[in-house]
């Protein structure tokens, strides 16, 4: 079989026989879950196991949002509770050092869960930098309020996920910050001049362009290119993602099923390739829908395929050695510390609890 540039989802909580037969013929990269697919840690492992088993490759990615907050498609009562990342801002803002360990410790937690799972691969950090007046679709996601403590900040997360034997994808680049309408419902536009991208929103993509995997924005940044998002947009993509921010790894689509983005699912397909993207997404596990997104899907080769390689080069080794019930103690009481430093109003909305 030839790996296809598809990552795909399913519909529940087990694969039913034309998801099998889709993904025998279509051999999609990767499997990316949702809370639909998720009920508890055996059914789980089983669904993983017969994704790969499908596709006939061991190592094929399975991906996950698990942030934490609001993101987060495992939770309670089988697996662990995560704070939002805004929590992490909290404490940085007095011991900027305790901040950047208790959130690589929080994804070394969550890779800890994941690869107890067979899931390798996690949509985190989100490295998108709010401002006034922005859309609540980031929000308490982000890892603080300028660009240089969500750099910070992110890439500790993504080495807790890579110290666990988990790839992390940094998202949504090149910037999803200033976005005012939500990309799920609506196509945003940004208006900010390009210093001001620069300065802001792209900064914390450049200092991580060693992470291996990016997820793209479904975002239009007028002074780049005023006609298509950056999914779509070839200037984007080789002038800013590629060039400016100057990012090597995988580039993924966000899911193109999104609203924000316009045409058939095949037409976003080939404006997504054509633009540079190396894997498209589609992630509601319609099977009509993923046969038409796959029929535009191209092997995975050349450049992309050996970025994809490069990836799961990163994870094929022993996870470092950890110690969960020690390691869980020591988030418990960096919680603790946040919550002391928080109002008791913040403390309440986001239930820090572990």
């Amino acid at each position: 079989m030839a790996v296809h540039a598809l990552i795909v989802g399913c519909a529940g909580p087990r694969l039913e026989a034309d998801e099998i037969a889709f993904l025998r013929d279509a051999d999609p990269w990767g499997l990316i879950l949702f809370r639909r697919n998720c009920v508890d840690p055996d059914q789980v492992r089983a669904l993983v196991a017969d994704f790969r088993s499908a596709v006939g490759r061991d190592d094929a990615p399975v991906l996950i949002d698990q942030e934490g907050g609001r993101v987060q498609r495992l939770g309670p009562p089988h697996w662990q509770k995560y704070p939002a990342s805004r929590a992490y801002a909290s404490l940085a803002a007095n011991d900027p050092l305790a901040a950047r360990e208790l959130a690589r410790l929080g994804a070394r937690l969550i890779s800890h869960d994941l690869k107890a799972l067979g899931i390798t691969v996690d949509c985190l950090p989100v490295l998108d930098v709010p401002v006034p007046g922005a859309h609540d679709i980031i929000g308490d996601r982000a890892y603080g309020a300028s660009p240089d403590q969500v750099a910070l900040l992110g890439r500790a997360a993504a080495e807790g996920l890579l110290a666990g034997g988990v790839l992390p994808v940094v998202k949504h680049i090149p910037g999803h910050g200033r976005a005012v309408t939500d990309s799920h419902a609506d196509l945003p536009v940004v208006s900010a001049t390009r210093d001001e991208l620069e300065a802001w929103d792209f900064l914390p993509f450049r200092t991580l362009t060693d992470m291996p995997l990016a997820m793209t924005a479904h975002v239009v940044y007028t002074a780049v290119d005023p006609r298509r998002p950056a999914t779509t947009s070839r200037t984007v993509m080789r002038e800013v993602v590629r060039g400016t921010i100057g990012y090597g790894g995988l580039v993924m689509t966000d899911d193109l099923s999104m609203s924000a983005l316009k045409g058939s699912l095949g037409e976003r397909t080939r404006a997504s390739l054509r633009a540079g993207c190396d894997v498209v997404l589609h992630c509601n596990g319609r099977v009509a829908e993923m046969a038409e997104v796959a029929a535009e899907t191209p092997k995975l080769a050349g450049k992309a395929a050996r970025r994809a390689e490069a990836a799961l080069d990163r994870i094929r080794h022993a996870p470092e050695p950890f110690d969960v019930a020690e390691a869980r103690a020591r988030f418990a009481a960096g919680l603790e510390r946040v919550q002391a430093q928080s109002s008791t109003a913040f403390a309440a909305t986001h239930a820090l609890s572990v």
